[in-house]
């Protein structure tokens, strides 16, 4: 058995399961998510723990059980507490402004540059140099913030860009006159 795969699930009062066809819908107070589930691939309820099983031993669905297993957890803490990622701005003259329900940043170009809200994703303006992208979906939180920080990502001379809050940059050393 797949280590991540065997590991139960556990469930609050709070969130409610449901398997459909091929797919589990976690449902719980921040909202509802969906998780594939995959042939050769079950799930026992109760007790307040979930535990992912698979019928077949070959590659394929071994692989698919800690898949599912790991989907299926990301999705019950989603809806429970949440996930979010804090980037910071480096740079002088780097800033970050609330415009409607996107963001208007500046970064060092010759213009502003427009970040359009995405669904599902709540963006917050720290302060001038700081944003704080949260919501319910592990890997639309993250493809968020990743976009985000692709619009200026740091530079290896001055450090200047957009990183994560926890990121930490390797400076290069500049060239050096040599006499």
């Amino acid at each position: 058995m797949s280590k991540i795969g065997k590991t139960p699930i556990i469930l609050s009062d709070q969130v409610k399961i449901e398997v459909k066809d091929n797919e589990v819908v976690v449902t719980g107070p921040k909202g509802q998510l969906i998780a594939p589930l995959f042939k050769h691939i079950t799930l026992e309820v109760k007790e307040g723990l979930i535990q992912v099983e698979r019928d077949r031993d070959d590659k394929q669905t071994k692989s698919f059980h800690g898949l599912v297993r790991s989907l299926i957890n990301s999705h019950v803490i989603g809806v429970t507490e949440g996930y979010e990622k804090t980037l910071k701005l480096v740079g002088t003259g780097y800033r970050v402004k609330k415009k409607g329900q996107g963001l208007e940043l500046t970064v060092g170009y010759s213009h502003s540059i427009e970040f359009k809200a995405v669904q599902g994703i709540n963006l917050e303006v720290q302060g001038e140099n700081a944003i704080k992208v949260s919501g319910i979906d592990k890997q639309l939180v993250g493809q968020v913030a990743a976009n985000i920080r692709a619009i200026k990502p740091p530079e290896p001379y001055k450090g200047k860009g957009i990183r994560y809050e926890d990121e930490q940059v390797k400076i290069k050393p500049g060239k050096t006159a040599t006499e």
